[in-house]
């Protein structure tokens, strides 16, 4: 970002805590997503399982985006 685009140092900060505490959510989400892999479930328990887990990689690949937009506010 430009100078002229920098968000506050407040808004920065907070917004780090909140991709922190992000990312702890969704490692949550995806540890229960592997255990629940590994029950060996059938047919629609092992799509939701999938459809689970994709949303989750998802999710990480967000946040991680928004914390290296942050990184460069540095």
């Amino acid at each position: 970002m430009e100078k002229s685009q920098q968000l506050a140092p407040e808004v920065t900060k907070q917004l780090r805590a909140l991709a922190h505490d992000l990312s702890n959510s969704i490692e949550t989400i995806m540890q229960a997503c592997y255990l629940l892999a590994q029950a060996n479930l059938e047919g629609n328990g092992k799509k939701w399982v999938g459809l689970i887990d994709t949303a989750a990689q998802d999710a990480a690949r967000i946040n991680r985006g928004i914390r290296e937009i942050l990184r460069s506010q540095s």
